[in-house]
């Protein structure tokens, strides 16, 4: 036999030598799925937050709007300035206020000299009316002499008759006199009203002057100074809102205001601790309590409140939350960008997973696995949970896999409050278990009591060049 031949034979003995070994290792990995597994351990101290974001907002703001028509003639305060309580901040154009309170001052005197002449006459047909009412006193009692004398013969009928027309004259005079008062005294009345109607319009016309000068009514910072010398303001009329100045906000006390999301508010409470960062104050972590929880949802594009809203519809939706910074720094802003990560719950000496770690499963799934088992001989480690009141073929249980040899097992497990990173089992798991972290595709995908083939190397890094 020649050399090629021997050479031949012996390059296809060895070919299908090695097509028996690939065929055996092939067959051998065989539904095996590569994972990466980890410990089950203890944490000493486990934190579930909420983090949410806003802006920095002071406790106390107040928006200076326009009081009245006018020209802006003189501005005594400019953005960033620390202003007290009553402090001077603008002035508005007042000659024709100031013009207006002159006059009706005047007017004011006026009606005082009127009131003092009505005055002066009423009391002088009091005095008038108490005379004549003397007057038609002694000639009634002359009258009535007269009547005796005349009776008795002892006097004229002309002197009788002369003492009846005085007496009748005399009541009269009275009645005039009385007459005369009661128009006095109706004047006086008169006047004092005019008096105290011109005193109410001198309140109008100062008020309208002292609005042309603005005060602060609150101690704080000038936080937004929007307006210029020499414009023109005007009031809110109705619906229509008024010119707007500028804004004071109270920095002693500073809020910051976050959206939290619809599926975490249930967790915030009043009073929960809370580190809050500001973008503009980086490397810093400020410490706030929870002091206010909105109970109104607000849409998350428009801002509204879903009681705005006249139409139906599944967007998402936040809730406002205000956190009170402890020691807020001076020179905090309002407006300035925060986020604030509020503590809701806190566990001591817990057994915690990664979160990754948790997968769910099928009952379905779980009997079918523990039938093919018990085919096998072999001996679940995790025995499907009991069937619940509904149809168990469509209920979803949530668990981890836990390898044992070279399978990975399905452990159904309770939960509790859940970390950043890791997850609180009540029920289920004990610190030691072997339990698959990943990858998210193997645990996407891993049936229970599936072959697992153990890799725990760090990954390898791409190329990004490629």
């Amino acid at each position: 036999m020649k050399t090629w031949h021997k050479f031949a034979i012996g390059l296809g003995g060895a070919a299908v030598v090695g097509g028996i070994i690939w065929f055996s290792i092939n067959q051998a990995n065989k539904g095996v799925v590569t994972v990466q597994t980890a410990k089950v351990q203890k944490l000493d101290t486990l934190i579930s937050q909420v983090t949410a974001s806003g802006e920095i907002k002071p406790t106390t703001y107040t928006n200076i709007m326009a009081q009245g028509f006018g020209c802006i003639t003189e501005i005594l305060v400019k953005e960033g300035d620390h202003i007290k309580k009553g402090d001077k901040l603008l002035l508005q154009d007042n000659v024709q206020a100031n013009a207006d309170v002159e006059a009706q001052a005047a007017s004011i005197n006026s009606s005082v000299s009127s009131v003092e002449a009505a005055d002066a006459s009423y009391k002088a047909t009091q005095s008038d009316l108490v005379m004549q009412e003397a007057n038609l006193e002694k000639a009634k009692l002359d009258y009535q002499r007269g009547q005796g004398l005349y009776k008795d013969g002892l006097i004229a009928k002309q002197d009788y008759d002369q003492r009846k027309t005085t007496y009748d004259a005399a009541v009269a005079t009275v009645d005039a006199s009385r007459a005369r008062m009661l128009a006095q005294k109706a004047q006086l009345d008169e006047v004092r009203s005019q008096l105290t109607q011109g005193k109410a319009v001198l309140v109008h016309t100062k008020d309208v002057l002292s609005k042309t000068t603005y005060v602060s009514p609150i101690n704080g910072i000038v936080s937004y100074l929007p307006v210029r010398m020499g414009e023109y303001v005007v009031p809110g009329i109705q619906n229509a809102t008024g010119s707007f100045l500028m804004t004071l906000s109270d920095m002693s006390i500073v809020t910051s205001e976050v959206k939290v999301d619809e599926t975490d508010i249930v967790n915030v409470k009043i009073g929960q601790d809370a580190d809050v960062t500001i973008d503009a104050v980086p490397g810093k972590v400020f410490k706030g309590k929870v002091t206010e929880i909105g109970s109104q949802a607000v849409l998350r594009t428009s801002g509204l409140a879903t009681t705005q809203t006249t139409t139906s519809n599944q967007e998402a939706k936040d809730f406002k939350v205000v956190v009170t910074l402890a020691n807020p720094p001076d020179n905090l802003r309002p407006g300035l960008s925060s986020t604030a990560k509020i503590k809701t719950a806190e566990r001591k000496d817990v057994v915690g997973v990664p979160i990754q770690a948790l997968a769910v499963r099928s009952r379905k799934d779980l009997e079918a696995a523990a039938k093919d088992a018990k085919k096998d001989g072999n001996v679940t480690l995790a025995a499907p949970p009991p069937p619940a009141a509904t149809d168990p073929k469509k209920d979803e249980v949530q668990g981890v896999f836990v390898v044992n040899g070279k399978k990975a097992f399905f452990r159904p497990v309770e939960t509790g409050i859940s970390g950043i990173t890791d997850i609180e089992i009540t029920k289920g798991l004990q610190a030691g278990d072997e339990i698959v972290v990943g990858s998210y595709k193997a645990l996407r995908t891993l049936k229970p009591e599936a072959l697992v083939k153990v890799d725990n190397s760090a990954p390898k890094k791409t190329d990004t060049s490629e």
